[in-house]
């Protein structure tokens, strides 16, 4: 027992273990108290603007609680367009004065300092985000929570590790733990939230393995702490337990792939379009927040008043979820599908004017309102047919949010758990996973997000980890320059004719053959120079055979531009002799440092193009 706890003492880390923890520990408890000083601002803000001086009565979440009561005033229809006007111009007065890299949705500014910044987020980034997020939804602008509160992790993580003087490559763990950890707790979904940070980082199937320890800790720890003070239920309450049980409703699944991927297109061409507008648009950037705010409380005004819903048209503006759960409680009935469609093309668009203005906030909340809608569109028509099929139009509503942003963002892992853990319903799991990996499928070339990078090979945070792994799948028949003419010598050659044919002659390292044109040896320009001195020095005729090395660097042809990479390194030379595979004695070329540089830049460039080609949607603007 003592021989194998002292082997364990030895085998495990527990400095690196008590160090992450900590580190994780904090992360997450900042986080935590972020989101929860995020939400009672929202909360003030918006029931004492929208709910009782707008009178615009807007639901909210079963699992939400709230400690301000606002009466609903009487209804004001211009409020409805000038309020989320005037956040846009406060949040864009804040955003472009102070901390212009807070601007947008926090989570793509995340993605982008973890993979081209280094890690580094200023630390008045995620305060300045905040507060301008919280003036933006409290004001009636369209957008979702995660993102401010996702930055608000982010920020911190990139902050402390700044601070302790981590590692570049400890610091990006730390931001990506803080992303997990706002998203954990926002949304009551830890587990979801630590491994949408490690998935939301790329646009492929490819995952940030080693973040997923440290933002688990901390997305715990952020959940406890905001939990502590909001509730443990879920924010989506009454889900039920439907589940599945009949393989024919796999065909109606099938079509609401089809229906939310190409939803999920339509909102991202419609915000990158909508942003390269804004741009354009010769104006202070600091007036374009409020453009987009006055658009939107327009769109929502013109809906409210040509329905007559305002319960349901609400949700355009701000966070939205209350539509959810009126779906969620009714089961998908007694909303028409008129209604539906007009929240889901409603909410697209006042997402796209609010967030893509300039303007602070989130794009995952309004991705599940709009999901939501179309599924529980596409439920209500498929019951009205095959009601034996399709029981339960609400399941198609809980799916259709995960699908639909599992096609917008390529995250089809964390988001099956996210709405799990979103509504506590645990028996959709099979079709959710059916949904979106079909979405994700057809979603695979655009992003929400664009700042995702296509894989691990595009990402500038593991180029130098990736080198060799880049390097390994070239040889050196390939890297080599092959037009390139080649000095070589004869064993009995003198000083003055090697002289005078390496005159002109750019080469550091010069083979020498034998009569029969076999490689004997070689020496480098320093030998070169030793033996001219000496000569000098001590009147003597030098030849070639005598300032060669018998054991000189030499490659095969069919070796890896890794191999020569590593023979250069060791020996600190920069260049080697090529010879053929089947015969060593026979020099058919030259490898030099730069060739190796040179190709180890073009296949990075390739792995960018390859990016851009497979992204078309996610490069978007």
């Amino acid at each position: 027992m003592n021989i194998s706890m002292a082997r364990f003492g030895r085998d495990f880390n527990f400095q690196a273990a008590g160090k992450w923890l900590i580190l994780g520990v904090t992360v997450g408890i900042v986080a935590g108290l972020g989101a929860m000083a995020f939400q009672i601002g929202l909360q003030w803000l918006k029931g004492y603007l929208l709910i009782q001086t707008a009178g615009l009565g807007m639901q909210t979440p079963g699992g939400e609680t709230s400690d301000f009561v606002f009466p609903a005033g009487d209804f004001v229809p211009w409020l409805v367009v000038l309020l989320p006007a005037l956040g846009g111009l406060v949040s864009g007065l804040l955003v472009y004065r102070l901390a212009p890299e807070a601007e947008g949705h926090g989570t793509d500014a995340a993605i982008n300092a973890y993979h081209r910044k280094l890690g580094r987020i200023r630390g008045r980034v995620p305060i300045i985000k905040m507060v301008a997020s919280i003036i933006t939804l409290g004001s009636g602008g369209s957008g979702g929570r995660e993102g401010p509160i996702a930055q608000i992790g982010a920020g911190f993580g990139s902050f402390l590790a700044t601070r302790l003087k981590l590692s570049v490559r400890s610091r990006r763990w730390l931001l990506a733990a803080g992303i997990g950890a706002g998203i954990g707790s926002i949304f009551r979904a830890p587990l979801a939230g630590a491994l949408f940070a490690a998935e939301v980082l790329y646009s492929s199937e490819e995952v940030e393995a080693e973040v997923i320890l440290p933002a688990t800790v901390a997305s715990i720890v952020a959940y406890s702490v905001y939990a502590s003070r909001f509730g443990w239920s879920h924010i989506f309450t009454n889900a039920g337990n439907y589940g599945f049980d009949n393989p024919l409703e796999l065909l109606p699944y099938l079509i609401l792939a089809i229906v939310v991927a190409f939803a999920a297109l339509l909102y991202v061409r419609t915000f990158y379009g909508v942003n390269t507008l804004f741009k354009k648009l010769k104006i202070p950037n600091e007036l374009k927040p409020m453009i987009g705010g006055a658009l939107t409380g327009a769109i929502a005004l013109v809906l409210i008043k040509t329905t007559g819903n305002m319960t349901d048209m609400v949700d355009v503006l701000g966070s939205g979820y209350g539509i959810i759960q009126n779906i969620i409680t009714k089961d998908g009935m007694g909303i028409g599908i008129g209604i539906l469609l007009l929240v889901s093309v409603g909410k697209i668009a006042t997402t796209s004017l609010t967030i893509g203005s300039g303007g602070s906030g989130g794009v995952f909340g309004p991705s599940m309102v709009i999901g939501a809608t179309l599924g529980t569109a596409v439920g209500v028509m498929f019951h009205h047919f095959f009601p034996g099929v399709v029981p339960h139009p609400t399941t198609f509503a809980i799916v259709g949010m995960a699908g639909f942003f599992a096609a917008a963002a390529n995250t089809p892992i964390s988001t099956v758990i996210m709405v799990s853990e979103l509504t506590g319903n645990y028996e959709l799991l099979m079709p959710t996973m059916w949904v979106c990996t079909l979405a994700f499928l057809l979603g695979k070339r655009w992003s929400i997000y664009h700042e995702q990078v296509r894989s691990k090979t595009a990402s500038p945070a593991h180029f130098g980890e990736l080198a060799s792994e880049i390097l390994s799948g070239a040889h050196v028949r390939d890297v080599m320059h092959k037009g390139r003419k080649f000095v070589t010598l004869k064993r009995m050659m003198n000083l003055k004719d090697i002289l005078d044919i390496t005159a002109h002659s750019r080469q550091r390292i010069f083979p020498v053959l034998d009569r029969t044109g076999n490689l004997v040896g070689g020496f480098g320009v320093t030998d070169l120079n030793h033996a001219l001195h000496h000569e000098r020095a001590n009147r003597k005729f030098t030849t070639a055979g005598e300032m060669m090395q018998s054991n000189c660097f030499t490659i095969p042809l069919s070796a890896s531009a890794k191999r020569a990479q590593r023979l250069m390194r060791n020996n600190h030379v920069e260049e080697l002799l090529v010879v053929e595979d089947d015969n060593p004695k026979h020099v058919v070329g030259i490898i030099t440092a730069a060739d190796v540089v040179l190709a180890y830049t073009r296949k990075l460039s390739e792995a960018r193009l390859s990016e851009e080609e497979d992204g078309d949607g996610h490069a978007v603007a």
